[in-house]
């Protein structure tokens, strides 16, 4: 008899279990494809602000590569006017 009741136990609960997951609700499809749209149209978001984000990086790069040729280039002339004030004035003191 306690045999029996174990069988009859473990097959009610193998029926609930298999029955408890075989059963999906239009309601339960329906919020399962919302969320699955919000993570879609939210990491469609990020992509953009991440593509926004390097534009704006791959510019600001563009621009320090810009400041920085401009300053060699000043220091480029800077170096060549203080050759040119040094022999001038040399020649000053050989006069």
């Amino acid at each position: 008899m306690k045999k029996n009741f174990l069988y009859v136990g473990a097959a009610i609960l193998a029926l609930g279990v298999t029955s408890g997951c075989a059963t999906v609700t239009p309601e339960d499809l329906d919020a399962v494809r919302a969320t699955a749209e919000q993570a879609l149209s939210e990491a469609r978001a990020a992509t953009a602000g991440a593509e926004e984000a390097k534009r704006i990086a791959t510019n600001a790069q563009n621009t320090a590569n810009r400041a920085a040729q401009a300053a060699s280039e000043a220091q480029a002339a800077a170096a060549a006017n203080t050759d040119r004030i040094e022999r001038m004035f040399q020649r000053s003191m050989t006069k």
